[in-house]
């Protein structure tokens, strides 16, 4: 028996970011390889640019996130807590085989950034469907970017 069906990341990925209100381009997250290439590209621009930094700013000082644009007003943390997050869930959905959240962080430390244990702990909505207030997370992180400012780079 399988758990992996080809697709299976890229839809639940897909799903969790939906769900979160937040947009999901193509190409960049379609794979699990691929999403891990893009989220260690931000994080790593993240770290350059600061906790304050939009998505647009992200955009700016690399190469390869242009279809991004569509995120480029929210706040650069919580969208990269978002594309962490929605990875973890995916991998737990499909190519971990029931794996947890926990391993997936293990297995990607570059993901890692200081202030992600507590941007998941005050926004659970990130990796747990049954929260009510998952549709609100792209609101506040496009309207109060402040309330990430514990995550620093």
């Amino acid at each position: 028996m399988t758990c992996y069906q080809s697709g299976d990341f890229s839809k639940y990925f897909k799903e969790n970011m939906t769900d979160l209100g937040l947009p999901v381009p193509n190409t960049l997250f379609d794979t699990y390889n691929a999403t891990i290439s893009t989220a260690t590209t931000i994080v790593g621009t993240l770290a350059t640019l600061g906790k304050s930094a939009t998505i647009g700013e992200l955009i700016g000082a690399t190469v390869g996130l242009e279809k991004l644009a569509v995120a480029a007003s929210i706040g650069a943390v919580a969208y990269t807590g978002a594309v962490i997050g929605s990875a973890a869930v995916a991998t737990g959905r499909s190519l971990g085989c029931g794996s947890t959240i926990s391993d997936f962080f293990v297995s990607n430390p570059k993901l890692k950034f200081a202030g992600a244990e507590l941007l998941f702990a005050y926004h659970p909505e990130i990796v747990q469907q049954h929260l009510p207030n998952r549709a609100t997370f792209a609101v506040k992180a496009k309207r109060t970017p402040g309330v990430f400012e514990y995550a620093t780079c």
